[in-house]
């Protein structure tokens, strides 16, 4: 049960991160993180530091991708953590 609250902490703040590194890249136009990469990270788990990157970093929020998948993909998280508890 700890190893899981330690994943779920760790990949969240991870993704937190990548969203700030490729806000900042996106500012000073240089090479960027995949949306790809930022979608595995919070379909892995990371929903929450990516919806939270999201609104401090400003970032991503008019991509309909983001918008919506993410918000979507933090239920799903939630729904499985639910049944590994379960």
């Amino acid at each position: 049960m700890t190893y899981l609250i330690v994943y779920l902490f760790v990949i969240n703040v991870i993704t937190f991160i990548y969203m700030g590194i490729d806000k900042r890249k996106a500012k000073k136009h240089t090479f960027r993180i995949p949306e790809k990469v930022l979608l595995s990270l919070s379909f892995l788990g990371g929903s929450l530091g990516t919806l939270i990157g999201m609104f401090f970093f400003h970032h991503k929020t008019h991509k309909c991708i983001f918008k919506f998948g993410i918000p979507v993909l933090f239920l799903l998280n939630l729904f499985v953590i639910y049944l590994i508890y379960r």
